[in-house]
């Protein structure tokens, strides 16, 4: 098979790249390295069937000839984080909407076989519903999560009126090595890795008892495969471990001391994907438990060694950003 990457040297993006490879398929990799590295693809084997196209993907003539002979795309290049797509909406809508549909049009021009398309677990927004299912209606709080829902919107499109086969996957809170170590609104885990990297304590934002649905990388890549083999079309699979766990107990499996911050409003108190659905349908369910998954990020802790920390006063930098957000709204 001929595979296509998008956003493959990200963090998700370049696991998925060394699981293609080490199943035998060539993969064409487009990437603008605005969150992406390089170094993400060092490990690949030697004269590994790897092409790297530095190509912003929302520049629809610089892609397309990049498609040709391709099988399956897999589209995870994008914009994260919450807080930035507040401040500069435009942006986002360009790299998570534009991006979509110019991969989408140049997949169809191509006549790729299937897209497979990394959705966002943030269209839930804040539901009434736990474990939440794909049928949940969406509650697109900022323009991030409206982003990327409308990018998932398109892929469902594309596939409805043009016969693309395509499948979407609403990824919930994944890590593993090589998530990203910057961000101008950091992720519990990478916030706790600087951190006792640098020795400094840990920043429990709140009490720590809310709870989030933590997912190994490696079976998030275990559900794009299954999700581009299955002749399954136009559907949408929720992936997460669907057994959610608490920032206090994330805090204590790393180690170290903790101080505690005020809780911000507007979060969630828990994340919890339903699984039932790609259960039943790919036969896919994660393998990596969470300790077992806290361990090998503590093996791989010198990698946040040159990430910034965050300060207590850094995270209430951040937060008076999101009050300023919701004081508008």
């Amino acid at each position: 098979m001929r595979a296509l990457v998008t956003g493959g040297c990200g963090f998700i993006g370049s696991h998925l790249v060394g699981r293609l490879v080490a199943d035998g398929h060539s993969v064409v990799v487009l990437d603008n390295l605005a969150t992406g590295r390089r170094e993400n693809l060092r490990d690949l084997p030697s004269g590994a069937p790897v092409t790297l196209t530095l190509v912003d993907v929302a520049e629809y003539d610089a892609i397309v000839p990049s498609f040709h002979g391709v099988d399956v795309v897999f589209h995870l290049a994008g914009l994260a984080d919450i807080v930035p797509s507040i401040s500069s909406p435009l942006r986002y809508h360009r790299a998570n909407v534009g991006g979509t549909v110019a991969v989408l049009e140049a997949a169809r021009q191509a006549r790729v076989a299937r897209v497979v398309y990394a959705a966002s677990s943030s269209c839930y927004g804040i539901p009434d519903v736990y474990p939440t299912p794909e049928t949940t209606s969406p509650r697109l709080l900022y323009p991030y999560s409206f982003a990327k829902w409308a990018g998932e919107q398109a892929v469902l499109h594309w596939a409805e009126v043009y016969g693309i086969s395509a499948a979407s996957l609403r990824l919930f809170n994944v890590y593993g090595p090589r998530s990203r170590t910057t961000g101008a609104y950091g992720a519990v885990f990478g916030v706790f890795l600087a951190q006792r990297a640098h020795g400094a304590p840990l920043t429990i934002v709140g009490d720590g008892s809310q709870q989030r649905d933590f997912v190994f990388v490696s079976d998030v890549v275990e559900a794009f495969v299954a999700a581009a083999v299955s002749d399954i079309d136009r559907e949408v699979f929720n992936v997460a471990s669907g057994a959610p766990q608490s920032v206090k107990s994330l805090a204590g499996l790393i180690g170290g001391p903790v101080t505690y911050l005020p809780k911000r409003p507007g979060e969630p108190d828990i994340t919890h994907g339903d699984i039932t659905k790609i259960r039943r349908v790919l036969g896919w369910s994660p393998k990596v438990k969470f300790e077992e998954g806290v361990a090998v990020m503590l093996e791989h802790l010198d990698d946040w060694k040159d990430a910034p920390v965050w300060t207590p006063e850094r995270i209430h930098d951040a937060t008076r950003e999101w009050f300023a957000h919701l004081g508008k709204r």
